[in-house]
Parts: C-alpha cells; sequence; structure tokens
C-alpha cells in the first residue's frame, strides 16, 4: 500500500452473522449485517458500507462514535488499573465523581455508580424506599425504565412485564397519564415513596415534557414527602441541547406557550431541581456506566452496605467518563444538540409528505410520527439508503444520532427519508 491508497473498511469474510445467531440467546431481532467500525456519527459493515448512524447504540454515542479522546482515556487507563471496588478509593473515580457533580443541579451531589441505566432505576427505587420509610411508586403511562425486575414494575408497556406475570410487582406502582395533573394529584398518596418520569419520553414516542407538569410533580412531591426521581438515562449529557433535559424546566411559572424555561432567570434559580436522577447511556462515551445521582438527604437514609455493585465505577470507565465530560462541556455540545437539532426539526417538517402526523422533539433526540406503520419505512432506510434510525412506539422513526454529527450528513438523512417516503411501495 503506498500512501496515497484510500484506508479500505472491509473486513475479511467470515460468517459472523451465523455465530451469533447460533449462540445467542435470541432475545433480539438481529438485523442482517455485521458492523465492524464506527467514527463519529459513521459506521461501517463487514462489506465496507458506509451509513449514516441515527441510532447511537440507542443514544449512547453522543461524542461519537471512538471518540479520539474517550480512546486515549481507555488506553491509557487499561495500562494503569481496570478495576478497584468501591470499598477502595481510587484516584480516577475521584476525578469522575468530581466532574459529573459539576455538571448536574445544585445539591444534585451524592451518587451511586453502577453499570447500566436498569441498574440505575433499581438503586434509585432502594434509595427511594429508605429515604421515605414507603414502598409505592408513581410512574408514567407510556414510560419506560428499564427490563430487569424492579425497573420493569415501572415500564408502562404491557408487553414488557406480562411474560413475568406477578413477578413484576405493579402493585406498588400507579401509572398516570403524562401531563395530566388531576391523575398526578390524586396518585400522590401520603404511601408513595417517588414519582419517577421521563423529561422527554423516549420508547414512548419522543414526547417532551410539559412544564407545568413537571413543576407540579415537583410541588406535589415536595407536599407529600415524596422524592421526585427524573429519569435523564437517555436525554442526559446534551442529548436535548442542555447538558439535561430537566434544565430546560422552569420552576416557576414563567416559560413560553411550549413550556420551555424562557431564560429570565439563571439557570441555577430557574429550574425544577429533583431529588434525584438516573443516569447511565452517554455519560461514558460509549463504555457501559450507570449512576443513579441524588441530595444528600437521599443518600444518607441508605444503610451501610444497603446496596452495591461488583464492576460499577471501575476506573476504565470512570475515565473514559472524564474524557467524555470534558469533551461535552469544552467542544460545547448541548449548543450544537440545540442548534443542529432545530436545524434537523426544520429539514423534517419541510418533507412534503402526507404520510407524516407530526415532528417532534428536544435537540437532537427527534420524533417523526407518521400515519401508519413505521417499520416498513425504518427497513427502507437502512436496505435502501444505509441510513441508520429507531423505532418508538409503531408508528414512530426515531432519530437518536451522535451530537457530532454534520450538517452535511442530516441533510443526507432528510434526503433519504424523504425518497423512502415517496418511494412506490
Amino acid at each position: 500500500m503506498t500512501i496515497t491508497d484510500p484506508i479500505s473498511t472491509e473486513v475479511p469474510q467470515h460468517d459472523w452473522l451465523a455465530d451469533e445467531q447460533r449462540y445467542d440467546s435470541g432475545v433480539y431481532h438481529k438485523h442482517q449485517v455485521v458492523m465492524t467500525r464506527a467514527e463519529g456519527a459513521t459506521v461501517w459493515d463487514s462489506t465496507g458500507r458506509e451509513y449514516i448512524d441515527c441510532v447511537a447504540g440507542y443514544g449512547v454515542a453522543n461524542v461519537g462514535h471512538s471518540n479520539p479522546e474517550v480512546v486515549a482515556a481507555i488506553r491509557e487507563q487499561a495500562g494503569n488499573l481496570i478495576v478497584m471496588p468501591q470499598t477502595l478509593p481510587n484516584d480516577k473515580r475521584a476525578e469522575f465523581l468530581k466532574e459529573l457533580v459539576s455538571v448536574l443541579p445544585a445539591g444534585v451531589d451524592r451518587v451511586f455508580l453502577c453499570n447500566s441505566g436498569a441498574e440505575a432505576v433499581e438503586a434509585a427505587k432502594k434509595f427511594a424506599i429508605t429515604a421515605t420509610g414507603r414502598t409505592k411508586f408513581v410512574s408514567m403511562k407510556r414510560g419506560f425504565s428499564g427490563r430487569t425486575l424492579g425497573a420493569l414494575a415501572l415500564t408502562w408497556e404491557p408487553k414488557y412485564r406480562e411474560p413475568f406475570g406477578v413477578a413484576v410487582d405493579n402493585e406498588h406502582v400507579s401509572f398516570v397519564t403524562y401531563g395530566n395533573i388531576e391523575e398526578l394529584r390524586a396518585a400522590i398518596t401520603d404511601d408513595v415513596a417517588a414519582v419517577i418520569m421521563e423529561p422527554v419520553q423516549g420508547e414512548g414516542g419522543v414526547r417532551p415534557g410539559n412544564a407545568e407538569f413537571i413543576r407540579e410533580a415537583r410541588r406535589l412531591t415536595r407536599e407529600k414527602g415524596a422524592l421526585l426521581i427524573m429519569d435523564e438515562i437517555q436525554t442526559g449529557f446534551c442529548r436535548t441541547g442542555k447538558m439535561f433535559a430537566i434544565e430546560h424546566f422552569c420552576a416557576d411559572a414563567c416559560q413560553n406557550a411550549d413550556g420551555i424555561r424562557c431564560g429570565c432567570k439563571a439557570a441555577e434559580e430557574c429550574m425544577v431541581v429533583p431529588d434525584g436522577m438516573t443516569l447511565a447511556k452517554a455519560m461514558a462515551g460509549g463504555v457501559p456506566v450507570g449512576a443513579f445521582a441524588m441530595t444528600a438527604a437521599v443518600a444518607d437514609k441508605m444503610p451501610a452496605g444497603g446496596h452495591g455493585t461488583t464492576f460499577g465505577g471501575n476506573p476504565l470507565a470512570m475515565a473514559a467518563g472524564v474524557a467524555a465530560i470534558g469533551f461535552m462541556k469544552r467542544e460545547n455540545l448541548a449548543a450544537q444538540a440545540a442548534e443542529k437539532g432545530a436545524y434537523f426539526m426544520e429539514k423534517l417538517r419541510a418533507i412534503k409528505s402526507s404520510k407524516i402526523r407530526e415532528v417532534r422533539g428536544m435537540g437532537l433526540m427527534i420524533g417523526v410520527e407518521l400515519k401508519e406503520k413505521s417499520a416498513p419505512y425504518i427497513s427502507a432506510l437502512e436496505h435502501d439508503e444505509a441510513v441508520l434510525v429507531l423505532q418508538a412506539t409503531p408508528l414512530v422513526v426515531r432519530f437518536l444520532p451522535p451530537l457530532t454529527i454534520s450538517k452535511e450528513q442530516i441533510d443526507s438523512v432528510v434526503a433519504a427519508f424523504e425518497r423512502v417516503l415517496t418511494a412506490e411501495k
């Protein structure tokens, strides 16, 4: 190879797909493609075909695939220390905790580290129980909290819960319609430990929250002695145009008509501040990590040894997290997401197709609701246009690209989407 030769992305062929299907548990529907490399918002398969990625590992790769700073941090840390339990303090863990707390709402400054979003929800439930002495929860219709048994109890969609019957303890959970204040008031009784909600419902169809509803949830939980827990697993770390989506919602009645904070006060004075936040996905640039962040009042009620994890807070994930959050701050990734998201939605709304019912979202968390099933169009985008997207409810096409995606790539995605919508079946 001479220095002028292009770098080949093609990988020597092997039947990896057959091996994965043969030995995998079978719970996943496998695409008929094998991905082998990614950079930024571009993914290549084993044949060398190039895709624009609007999945980002289900909203994980906010800083871009194989972000050079995250890669360098992982390489350096792997040569120093990979695993160390949380009973033994570690330099990189301390650095990560300080960095994370620096971007959290004021007062949310204690953190339980784990490995995933579902684990963060499990931790949140236990901390809520010990903090309040109560065992009931209020969750949202169309909300998604995870698939472990404890998290599953807070997940609305019956198809996820029903196969497991009474093992999913739904007797202690009340579901309310997201945005319905009267239902919320009726549900928050004196025996409720916590209300948990996503500021933007992802699996539920990319539905942004309403400031009045979130504000009332904050008021009622304080009045009743319950916790307000915001699920920022998908919305956190710049995805919606703020470091966390809760920053969009005003604590006072000074919001614009769309319910978003108008900027009349400094963010720390104006925003709704929860008692806890579940975090994961984009926090470490692609390395598995999760956390439940909370106030000291919540943390201090958990007895020593009341919860734990072997791999949570491992130095490798912590090093990746320090690099990822540092990149987000330095590159002002939240502002990039806000600008690119507005551009993306404007372009999507300009598509002339009677099949589109609504384009909605916040930052680069975007849903296009169709008037018919979205699955055929999602498949056509992948197979015909080399664009990867997600489904969110049977009618919604969800776009969750890396926040480093370029406007040129956004233009290509929109053009591809328009082609599959207008193509004859």
